[in-house]
């Protein structure tokens, strides 16, 4: 689509394709919502949308990309993704930013479908969207925050080399609760090898940054 380019955006890495997705993408992404995302008593997500039944979480995760792709500017912008493992659709990775070509910081997030835990998935796509934001679009800083009960997403975080970065209380179904934030400056990056991000060029400006 020559009027907008990130449906040819993509990044590689040895076992995974992370992608903008197609409406096919987006059918299968809202199946795996459906078959669940985190045991049952458990909220990973500040707004709890995976409280639904499975058709409206499915429709929930159609919709909140069709926002991001409404809402994006060059100063507000997120760019998610669908996570392929072995051709199929298994979770989703996005980073996000406000007036990103000057602050050069930017935050992220994702989900990964249940079935998939324990495999490694969840690290490998973090890396993914790392090296698009030092590597492709010279990010300073990325940050991100975790509810201090959501351990393997904590030690994601740490794997990666963020640094504690302070909390910040949150009301989860009427209960106070921190978040425990995390900040990875550029300086302090290790590159995973074998990651490659492909047709950047004409994303970014539309991103707000220079670009072809």
């Amino acid at each position: 689509m020559r009027n907008w380019p990130f449906f040819n955006l993509s990044i590689t890495t040895p076992r995974l394709v992370l992608r903008v997705p197609s409406l096919e993408d987006l059918d299968e992404l809202g199946d795996r919502a459906a078959e669940g995302i985190h045991e049952d008593g458990f909220m990973p997500f500040l707004f709890p949308w995976t409280d639904g039944e499975p058709a409206e979480r499915a429709r929930r995760t159609a919709q909140y990309h069709f926002r991001a792709w409404g809402a994006l500017t060059a100063d507000d912008w997120a760019l998610e993704f669908a996570v392929l493992y072995e051709g199929q659709v298994v979770g989703t990775q996005g980073i996000q930013a406000r007036n990103f070509a000057v602050t050069r910081e930017l935050g992220s997030g994702s989900w990964l479908g249940r079935r998939f835990h324990g495999r490694g998935i969840g690290t490998e796509m973090r890396a993914a969207v790392l090296h698009l934001a030092f590597a492709g679009l010279g990010a300073r800083h990325a940050v991100t925050e975790a509810f201090e009960d959501n351990h393997a997403s904590l030690a994601v975080t740490r794997k990666l080399g963020y640094r504690e970065d302070g909390i910040m209380m949150h009301a989860r179904k009427g209960s106070p609760v921190a978040t425990q934030r995390f900040r990875l400056a550029a300086e302090d990056w290790s590159e995973t090898p074998g990651i490659e991000i492909h047709n950047l060029g004409p994303c970014l400006p539309l991103l707000g940054l220079t670009g072809s």
